[in-house]
């Protein structure tokens, strides 16, 4: 028997000449949050949907439960829940409506039905919009009620695209408190995102690129194996004028503005430091300090990513 719930051996997709998916293996236990992290068009919601059953692969194979998904499809959509980028609502009915539908296809009827209607409107914490249209929803709440009917049929195993894409910063937090909240119940969690600050709440992640994984682990592994050299934060102003100085400097991998200040990857050592003031310095850039920078799961992507398209 698998140690994991969802496994991926060599999954490629092809269409023409086109490669979405290349040769993707990867494995996922039993009660772990897994962020799938890569720019929008990398693949991985092609991913997504071979595992769900929804797209069959060119090769390779996917497993989820144990069950082979391109033998028995319809018994995987049981195991799972899945909520889509583009949450799968009917926006002329109620909350409650929509739930209803939800619980039918699943096959819930009667008191079953009832109670666990409450229990995910609790959870989701929409009990208090339940006859609201959809269509005048938030965002936010919109998202907490496509998840509530995802989970409806008490799936173990959550599969999440995107699902706090468009949404505030409130309420992404909210939502990721909810996904925690599933995880500590014990539900196994693959959740895709473009947003690499989300993967601070994964257990593990993984990064794909151009359609193939590029890196795979806890996030404070990936942050302490994957990037060489150092990191230096840089106050100054003007901030991107400063950008395009410090990029065309030797010896920089990357340069890039996080909040208010600059961002740039190099080589370890005072010469960096050095070579950073002067250059700004020169261009007329007005330098407060230079400090040495916490490592971000976006510099590991940066990296991975150069890495894999050379």
């Amino acid at each position: 028997m698998s140690e994991f719930e969802i496994e991926c051996r060599e999954l490629t997709k092809r269409f023409g000449n086109f490669t979405a998916v290349d040769r993707v293996s990867l494995g996922i236990r039993r009660g772990e949050v897994f962020g799938f992290l890569g720019p929008n068009g990398c693949g991985k919601s092609t991913t997504i949907r071979m595992v769900c059953g929804l797209l069959s692969p060119t090769s390779g194979s996917a497993f989820v439960a144990g069950i082979a998904v391109a033998l028995e499809p319809e018994a995987i959509k049981q195991q799972i829940g899945y909520m889509s980028q583009k949450f799968s609502l009917y926006d002329d009915l109620t909350v409650l409506e929509n739930l209803q539908f939800f619980g039918g296809i699943y096959g819930l009827h009667g008191s079953k039905r009832r109670s666990r209607i409450d229990e995910v409107s609790e959870l989701a914490d929409i009990a208090g919009e339940r006859n609201s249209l959809v269509a005048q929803l938030s965002t936010g709440v919109r998202q907490r009620l496509a998840l509530a009917a995802s989970i409806l049929h008490r799936p173990e195993i959550l599969i999440l695209d995107e699902p706090t894409s468009g949404v505030d910063p409130l309420s992404r937090r909210r939502f990721w408190d909810l996904i925690n909240e599933l995880s500590a119940l014990g539900s196994t969690i693959l959740v895709t995102t473009h947003a690499m600050d989300e993967a601070e709440h994964c257990n593990r992640v993984a990064m794909m690129y151009a359609g193939k994984l590029v890196c795979v682990g806890p996030p404070d592994e990936l942050r302490r194996t994957q990037i060489s050299g150092q990191i230096l934060a840089v106050d100054c102003e003007p901030l991107f004028p400063a950008l395009a100085l410090a990029e065309r400097l030797p010896g920089v991998e990357d340069a890039s503005v996080l909040g208010s200040r600059l961002h740039v990857r190099g080589p370890e050592g005072d010469e960096l430091r050095a070579d950073l003031m002067q250059a700004l310095s020169a261009g007329g850039i007005q330098v407060h300090s230079i400090e040495s920078g916490e490592r971000t799961l976006e510099d590991v992507f940066v990296a991975v990513a150069g890495g894999a398209a050379t």
